[in-house]
């Protein structure tokens, strides 16, 4: 299939999706959308076999889209810097501890316990994995995603304290986890006997660091541009250069392009719009960056509900990625408790802080997309379904009655 093909047919089924899920689902858009996706994706499945034609058709177009190369070269700089844009700067500060704690320590924890259990379970199943692989699995599936789940924390009336520790944690965490990822990946390919510890170190600094310098960099770059004009077809014009060809530089100065974008929207997003911006440009700005985020969003998930299509289906591998679920949810919650503990002390929590951080820890796109990015010897098919089943139950079961979930427990005397 040609790009414009592919383009033309994702955006119509979003479109279609997302009209039936306002006019009868009436879920999330982003929960609506990648559940008629899955759907459809399982009634093609079905029809396949009888059918071919529609399956067949099906599977080319799911097939054609390159997911990784889709998310993390293009959609993800958009979807970090427009999440990022809508922070306020005061308030972070006032959380930056906790943020920190979470998006940092909590990512090594996780990575860890989940690696480490994933390689146990493996083992007692007769399929030993490399450790190494494990924890690369660890990396990938640790990072939150609670896009999908903000809206309806929202309507739970949650204090914005708490909803400001889970919005922040969910942008510098994807930052984060990518870097684990990508130093893992690097011993991975080096080998576990070459495994130079402090040339891993370098390469964390180099690419944590490194981006969140950069990030800097790009924000004052778009305050200096913005200041001398007032137009606001030129500015947005110069948000849309900042993040493309900021996230592309980032890659050949190999610095984190996620933390890059995350610093500089929420640059944009404060001294930019306060200092820079007439009310005319911050609204048009505001509203164009909400209207990128939201159609981005829906087309993601509509993707990753299309490659249910072509996931290989193993029934051990699925038994383990159902067990998985529970292991990935114990290591949320390991990794969410023993950083506020160390916090406690000196930072105020909210009532039952752990509990609603656990269960509204998503799990998204992102996570799949790294899962595709393995190679086949890195176990890749294995840990794609993994993955799948994973993020699946995340954004349906926890996506869904989170909001409940926290209404529950904050309205409890």
């Amino acid at each position: 299939m040609s790009v414009s093909e592919i383009l033309t047919i994702t955006i119509v089924l979003t479109a279609v999706f997302a009209y039936i899920n306002l006019r009868v689902i009436k879920w999330p858009p982003t929960i609506g959308i990648m559940v008629l996706s899955l759907g459809m994706s399982i009634i093609l499945a079905v029809l396949g076999k009888f059918h071919p034609f529609l399956s067949d058709k099906a599977m080319r177009l799911a097939a054609s889209i390159d997911f990784r190369d889709v998310l993390m070269n293009f959609m993800l700089s958009f979807l970090l810097f427009a999440g990022a844009i809508h922070i306020d700067a005061t308030k972070l500060k006032k959380e930056a501890w906790p943020v920190l704690a979470l998006s940092t320590l909590g990512i090594v924890i996780s990575t860890t316990l989940v690696g480490g259990m994933v390689w146990g379970l493996f083992q007692l199943f007769h399929s030993p994995i490399d450790l190494i692989y494990c924890l690369l699995f660890g990396a990938l599936i640790s990072p939150t995603d609670p896009i999908a789940v903000l809206a309806i924390l929202k309507q739970a009336k949650i204090p914005s304290s708490l909803e400001l520790k889970i919005s922040g944690e969910s942008l510098f965490n994807d930052g984060v986890a990518v870097v684990v990822f990508v130093t893992l990946l690097e011993a991975a390919h080096s080998g576990i006997s070459t495994i130079d510890g402090v040339g891993i170190g370098k390469l964390f600094l180099q690419e944590a660091v490194g981006g969140l310098a950069f990030g800097v960099v790009l924000g004052y770059i778009g305050y200096f541009a913005l200041k001398g004009i007032d137009d606001y077809k030129v500015e947005v014009l110069i948000t849309l250069a900042i993040v493309m060809g900021g996230y592309y530089v980032a890659g050949h100065l190999h610095v984190s392009g996620p933390l890059a974008m995350v610093v500089a929207g929420i640059i944009t997003g404060n001294k930019v719009k306060d200092e820079v911006l007439s009310d005319v440009s911050r609204d048009y700005l505001g509203k164009f960056w909400e209207l990128v985020d939201e159609i981005l969003n829906a087309i993601l998930f509509l993707l990753v509900g299309l490659e249910m299509l072509i996931i290989k289906i193993n029934t051990t591998v699925f038994i383990i990625g159902c067990i998985c679920i529970l292991l990935v949810l114990l290591a949320r919650w390991v990794s969410v408790i023993f950083p506020i503990m160390l916090l406690k002390f000196r930072i105020k929590f909210e009532r039952h802080t752990v509990a609603i951080l656990t269960w509204g820890g998503l799990r998204g796109g992102l996570s799949v997309a790294l899962a595709l990015s393995l190679s086949p010897e890195m176990h890749r098919d294995e840990f794609v379904l993994i993955t799948y089943i994973i993020v699946v139950f995340s954004i349906l079961v926890q996506g869904l009655t989170i909001g409940g979930f926290t209404r529950k427990l904050l309205n409890k005397a």
